[in-house]
């Protein structure tokens, strides 16, 4: 993509987040785009979120699991930026309006206590990196039209973030197993998916060595004190204004999310 094509694919993801409408698919205008082109796409909208005053809080890896990944016809994960509006207190109302087509996953969110940059970071390395882990909710949500998406268009649309819930529960990394810790997915109380956190990448700490090996050539540092989502548990779940989402793993407890009816604003 050349300065003009980046540009306009910039624009047109601002105004589906300004007008709370989704767009056509961008690869329909940019079949030729590369993964790369799309990661500058993103990187020019987070960068206008945090000069507009927010800033970046932690990261998020998608695609992380085997399903994920034939779905899209792609061979690694890939991923985008946390920023700190996008993160909402367990219990409070979530205002849904902010949303266009909201979907929303249990993942195990790792908070960092030391920095971590690649390339060259190790199991090992992301292990002693990691501060605590918490049970969490993440919302993700396509710009997008009807979730269409390719590789091009979730990477520019910021990996599809939407929000963040965290539970209030820290556990030690120790004191579980990533690999074997279940979860399960209750919307209004119903049951509607199960899961394992050996889904993601063989085990979530293995997403989190991903991630800062392939932003540390480009400048990224995992910061201390940030939140990295390592992928989901399970599949993404619709939801809907006046929902209420609870997350449960093992070893780790519970979280949840309220969803806003439709007339708050």
């Amino acid at each position: 993509m050349d300065a003009t094509e980046l540009q306009d694919a910039v624009a047109r993801l601002t105004r589906a987040y300004q007008r709370r409408e989704p767009i056509d698919p961008l690869v329909k205008t940019f079949p030729d785009a590369t993964p790369e082109d799309a990661y500058r796409v993103q990187q020019d909208q987070v960068r206008a979120w945090v000069e507009a005053g927010d800033a970046v809080r932690g990261h998020k890896v998608g695609l992380a699991s085997a399903a994920m990944q034939r779905q899209m016809g792609v061979d690694q994960p890939d991923y985008g930026h946390l920023t700190g509006s996008m993160f909402h207190l367990e219990h409070q109302p979530i205002p849904t309006t902010r949303f266009l087509q909201p979907r929303i996953e249990p993942e195990i969110a790792f908070v960092l206590g030391s920095a971590l940059r690649g390339p060259g970071v190790t199991v090992a390395d992301a292990v002693r990196a990691v501060d605590f882990v918490l049970p969490s909710l993440e919302i993700v949500d396509s710009r997008i039209r009807d979730w269409r998406i390719t590789l091009f268009d979730t990477i520019s649309d910021n990996a599809s973030s939407g929000g963040v819930v965290l539970g209030s529960s820290p556990t030690a990394l120790g004191a579980v197993d990533l690999r074997l810790a279940g979860a399960t997915l209750h919307v209004n109380g119903e049951l509607v998916a199960t899961g394992a956190g050996g889904a993601v990448l063989g085990s979530p700490i293995n997403a989190l060595v991903w991630l800062a090996n392939t932003v540390g050539p480009l400048g990224v540092t995992l910061e201390p004190g940030h939140v990295v989502l390592p992928g989901s548990m399970t599949a993404a779940q619709p939801v809907r204004p006046g929902d209420t989402v609870v997350a449960t793993m093992a070893g780790l407890g519970s979280v949840t999310a309220v969803f806003a009816p439709q007339e708050e604003k």
